[in-house]
């Protein structure tokens, strides 16, 4: 496994943000964020809280939007709609081999639309059309659809975030999940990277699946949901 500052999870989005996924990101040296389209996720250098509002430049009003981590004064035009608390977990063990015949298919660019139909309709909020592009996503086909996906959403040096997570209602209960999530570990243990997640506290289901596939909890951490209500850079909108 290369060398990794797994500290750099207390902040990931920044440490991702500033670094392996700089190319995606616009902002400044004390906060940044997805270009459009890609996240609605945005980050801050903890060490210089005071520099929120700099990211009022990059927001559209009435844009909705996530912070994860450490939550700091906030400029009084946004607003908190919701705390989200994660578990954040990093596999600690190898996944065991799975007893599957079922193919998993690479996506591409193609497949566009197809993943972002499918994980806004049982996962909305946390995909947008572009997301594809920070990493790879492997899905499982079906009676000629996409039925399960999975695939890496922040990358930090030597360290791979597993997201998106979801199967089609009406093909639940047959391990595909599990065969992605597999999939994704290996794929990666292979080039020495660490895998890590971020799964809802209350999803005591999704919890139990990833322990048992070798991820542990590491530390508890929120995505706070906000929107921009309405001043940006001192300008009443």
């Amino acid at each position: 496994m290369t060398n990794t500052d797994v500290t750099q999870l207390d902040n990931p989005l920044w440490y991702a943000l500033k670094g392996a996924q700089q190319a995606y990101a616009i902002g400044s040296s004390h906060i940044r964020r997805y270009r459009s389209g890609i996240l609605p996720f945005a980050a801050y250098d903890y060490r210089s809280p005071g520099n929120i509002a700099e990211l009022d430049s990059f927001l559209e009003k009435d844009e909705v939007f996530f912070l994860v981590g450490a939550l700091p004064s906030l400029p009084s035009h946004w607003k908190l709609i919701r705390e989200l608390p994660c578990a954040q977990m990093t596999l600690e063990l190898p996944p065991a081999p799975l007893q599957t015949t079922t193919a998993v298919t690479a996506l591409t660019a193609a497949d566009r639309d197809t993943m972002f139909e499918l994980i806004h309709r049982v996962q909305p909020g946390y995909y947008e059309p572009d997301t594809h592009q920070l990493g790879n996503y492997f899905g499982i086909w079906q009676d000629d659809k996409l039925v399960a996906i999975a695939g890496e959403r922040m990358r930090l040096e030597g360290m791979v975030e597993i997201s998106a997570v979801c199967t089609d209602p009406a093909y639940t209960g047959r391990g595909y999940a599990q065969q992605l999530i597999v999939h994704i570990c290996r794929t990666n243990l292979e080039k020495g990277n660490m895998l890590f997640l971020h799964v809802l506290t209350s999803n005591e289901r999704a919890i139990r699946l990833y322990e048992h596939l070798g991820f542990r909890q590491r530390r508890v951490i929120s995505f706070w949901k906000l929107i921009n209500a309405g001043t940006i850079l001192g300008t009443k909108l």
